[in-house]
């Protein structure tokens, strides 16, 4: 079974105390490449939270953003230096009788001078805050996780649908391939007629019409592309995605499509081999995809 790398996982959760947004996104990446947007209460756990999508994701561009709110908190976010606004009230008091001005904007005047309004530090999340965040991000995860699955499963039936085409490619070819070396055979001794008549040497032509077929035979190119199109089926029904794998897979099955491609020397075959690497181009594309 294999999996897409495109994925998508969405999670709110309510404990009468808190709500917790988790969304999880996954593009196609080489390699892990994670992107957190956390409250900043939660900023100690990133450690964590990269492990566990570490060991969930395994690769590709995945992006985490949770959103976290307390339900009816009336906490206070500011504080006031109250010893600080006396001290900065009064100097205005004096400057302003000395001036013989209003009194009309001191208050909002030492209000805003500096210091004297303090946001209080958010402090570090309770457990039950973590226990809730985390459990969002699990399942949004496992979300992520099992949409990935589902989009392996048509990529399953693309690429066996891909791997037959090939197949039946290359059934055309083997009985093409047969013909092929009588073609050789009577071309050769046509050409050999053709210069010396009938005064050249029967066992000599035989001799370079058995060297002429060897040099182009693909039977063992076909067997072994017989033989890796088997086996990219046969990992592709693996319990385990390995993306990767198949990919080595393909570049073997294009490297006995090139052989056959460039030894077989006839208009029909070549024909089927283009067919071929046609089908070959879209198992590469897709396979950019696969976990």
């Amino acid at each position: 079974m294999i999996k897409s790398m495109t994925g998508y996982g969405s999670v709110s959760l309510d404990n009468g105390h808190a709500q917790v947004q988790a969304e999880v996104k996954s593009l196609n990446s080489k390699f892990l490449d994670l992107n957190l947007r956390l409250p900043k209460s939660f900023s100690d756990k990133e450690l964590e939270i990269r492990n566990l999508i570490n060991e969930k994701l395994d690769r590709g561009k995945v992006s985490l953003t949770v959103d976290f709110q307390r339900v009816a908190d009336a906490e206070i976010k500011q504080s006031y230096n109250e010893a600080l606004f006396i001290q900065y009230y009064t100097q205005l008091k004096k400057l302003a009788d000395r001036a013989m001005a209003s009194y009309e904007n001191l208050f909002q005047i030492a209000l805003s001078s500096p210091d004297v309004v303090q946001n209080k530090l958010a402090e570090g999340a309770s457990e039950g805050d973590w226990h809730l965040v985390r459990k969002a991000i699990e399942e949004a995860i496992a979300k992520c996780d099992a949409f990935r699955a589902s989009e392996g499963k048509v990529l399953e039936k693309f690429f066996v649908h891909y791997c037959q085409s090939i197949r039946a490619s290359l059934n055309n070819v083997e009985q093409l391939d047969s013909k092929r070396v009588e073609k050789i055979k009577e071309k050769l001794k046509g050409n050999i007629e053709a210069l010396f008549g009938d005064g050249y040497d029967v066992n000599r032509l035989e001799q370079e019409i058995i060297y002429y077929a060897e040099k182009f035979d693909i039977h063992e190119e076909r067997v072994r592309l017989a033989a890796h199109l088997d086996y990219f089926l046969q990992v592709l029904a693996e319990k385990q995605s390995n993306g990767k794998k198949l990919g080595f897979i393909a570049q073997e099955i294009g490297r006995e499509i090139n052989t056959i491609g460039s030894k077989a020397n006839d208009a029909e075959i070549q024909k089927h081999v283009v067919a071929m690497k046609e089908e070959l181009e879209k198992i590469k594309e897709q396979l950019n995809n696969v976990l």
